[in-house]
């Protein structure tokens, strides 16, 4: 049995997630909320920086989510999250990285300076995320004129890292209506069922989100 650490609202479990839900692979879910005091400490143990997804298997720890997603391939084949011809695995794997370094992390920038509190906001951070946002959401809107998921080999590694990454970047600062590719892509994301899992598994956590959760999700 797998052991994976957790937790239900953050975005880079989510990515994880999406994938064992997809190639059904059971496993034991340890979550990491406070509610479990037990077992963040068993998760430094394994990865003393403390951070999480985590995924044990046979006593050996795997993190960092494209790599904990290239070992599930490995040990359940299909469906294949990186395809094996190497043009469609660049492909799909250049898409996790702009998903996870201009989506996902840009969207954190926003979520830590509230987190600091008001005395410690810094305005320009804010600023510069939603500028730098508006870029990517308009390349990538560009990119995903041909409709259905991120990269034309189905739904793979990107669109792991896709789902929680518009997800919450759209919380952060709205995907304007201009961009209806990009619109339509995230609303794909959400229906789609092992997402739409995820949504559903970490609506009780909500009220966690500092700058508020939207009603619209």
């Amino acid at each position: 049995m797998l052991i994976f650490y957790g937790h239900p609202f953050s975005s880079y479990t989510w990515k994880v997630l999406i994938a064992l839900y997809e190639k059904g692979i059971e496993f034991d879910y340890r979550s990491v909320d406070p509610a479990f005091p037990d077992h963040m400490p068993e998760l430094k143990a394994y990865w003393p920086v403390g951070q999480f997804p985590l995924l044990v298997h046979d006593g050996v720890p795997w993190f960092e989510t494209s790599i904990i997603i290239e070992y599930l391939d490995h040990l359940a084949p299909e469906p294949r999250m990186i395809p094996l011809d190497f043009d469609a695995a660049l492909k799909v794997r250049l898409f996790d990285r702009i998903f996870d370094h201009h989506v996902m992390n840009r969207m954190q920038e926003v979520v830590n300076d509230a987190l600091r509190g008001p005395e410690n906001h810094l305005p320009i951070i804010v600023e510069q995320t939603h500028a730098r946002l508006d870029i990517i959401y308009a390349w990538l809107d560009k990119e995903l004129a041909g409709g259905g998921w991120a990269t034309p080999y189905g739904f793979t590694l990107a669109d792991c890292a896709a789902a929680p990454s518009l997800f919450y970047a759209d919380w952060v600062y709205q995907i304007p209506e201009a961009y209806e590719n990009l619109r339509a892509y995230r609303a794909r994301l959400l229906a789609h069922p092992t997402v739409s899992r995820c949504v559903e598994e970490a609506r009780p956590y909500r009220p966690y989100f500092p700058l508020g959760a939207p009603d619209r999700d």
